[in-house]
Parts: C-alpha cells; structure tokens; sequence
C-alpha cells in the first residue's frame, strides 16, 4: 500500500508535468475550460464526476465551488488525465478492463476493488442503481446488460456500469466498460483508482 509520502511525490510530479505544459493545448484536449483575467491565464476548469474542479494557473492549486478540499488521490487522476489526454477523440470501441494492454496485471486487484463489490450491492436489486448513479453523479442508462449506467468520469472517460440479473442457472454478474482510449490515458492503477471513486459512494448510498 502506497504511503502518504509517496502520493505526496506523485503529486508533485503530476503539477510539474503540467505546469510545463501548454495549458491552452491542455484544455482544447481534455474538454477543460481555459479561465482568463483579461490577457492572462488564471486557471483551468474541468469536469471530474459530475463536479467542477479549477485549478489556479501558474501554482497548479486546486479549487472547488463548495470550498471542500479535494482528496490527494484524486488530485492525481485530474493531472494524470489532463497530462495524458490527447486531441484524438473517443473510438467508439467498448472494452473491459482486461481488454486494457496495461491492466492485465492487475485485473484480480480490480475484481476485488471494483468489480465484486458493485455486483455484490446491486446484483440483487440492480433497479436501485440507476437512480443512485444520477443523482451522485449525472448517469445516464444505457442498453447493456440487464441493467446499465453510464458515468462521464472525466470529459473524454465514460464509465459504464453493467449488471446481469442472476436466475436458478447462474448467479447475478456484472462488468464496468470503457471506452478502449483510456489506456492510452491512464494507467491500469489509476483506471482501477477511478473507477473505485465511483463505485463506493453508490455502494454507500445504496445501504
């Protein structure tokens, strides 16, 4: 298990990363809005889980409109994505997450982190999760599985959570799918990260 310290580093290095980019090119990127004062650049502000985040430009400070602060881990998706995303746009193409190159490691941890809890909550009563999805973070439903939402993680990452009813044969299943540019966005650690943000809020909600 990763230490504080060790977060703390990462999270440095992530504000470096993107203080040394070009933070116009950024945004038309990732979906974010450049935030001027006049002729100057004062921040980027970008959608992460149904919520505004701004980060103050040139000290990479985060902000929030309810004043809260922003958990560490979290601070580091937000520059892991706006320091991964490209220009290119989403393919279309669905995936799990052991279709992801990258993930295939670690695809146990994420079964155990991720997916087993989401179908441990909602598999017997997969019509609870829609309605939770929207209001925690805006999901819309979608045409897979037996039940589905998609969540708009970051601007170019849609999540989506699928749920298959058990019956007498086979137990209830479930998966999370993605778009198959995400790899190329995160890693696998930081996809299972936010995935888990997503996950266990519904999972607290739904007791």
């Amino acid at each position: 298990m990763a230490r504080v310290d060790d977060y703390r580093k990462s999270l440095e290095i992530a504000k470096e990363e993107l203080h040394n980019r070009n933070p116009h090119h950024v945004c038309r990127a990732s979906g974010a809005l450049c935030i001027e004062e006049g002729e100057r650049l004062s921040g980027i502000r970008l959608m992460f889980l149904n919520r505004p985040v701004t980060i103050r430009w040139p000290d990479v400070a985060f902000e929030q409109e309810s004043g809260e602060e922003i958990p560490i881990k979290q601070k580091i998706l937000v520059l892991h994505y706006l320091n991964g995303v490209s220009a290119k746009d989403l393919t279309g193409s669905l995936i799990s997450y052991k279709d992801i190159p990258s993930a295939r490691f670690y695809l146990d941890a994420f079964n155990r982190r991720v997916k087993d809890p989401l179908v441990q909550a909602f598999g017997e009563h997969p019509d609870r999760l829609p309605p939770i999805a929207k209001e925690l973070f805006g999901a819309t439903t979608s045409s897979l599985g037996d039940v589905s939402v998609e969540i708009q993680a970051f601007p170019k990452v849609p999540i989506t959570l699928v749920i298959w009813e058990g019956d007498e044969e086979f137990p209830c299943d479930g998966t999370i799918i993605f778009d198959s540019s995400i790899g190329d966005m995160l890693s696998a650690e930081d996809i299972t990260e936010l995935a888990s943000h997503i996950v266990y809020p519904l999972i607290a909600r739904a007791k």
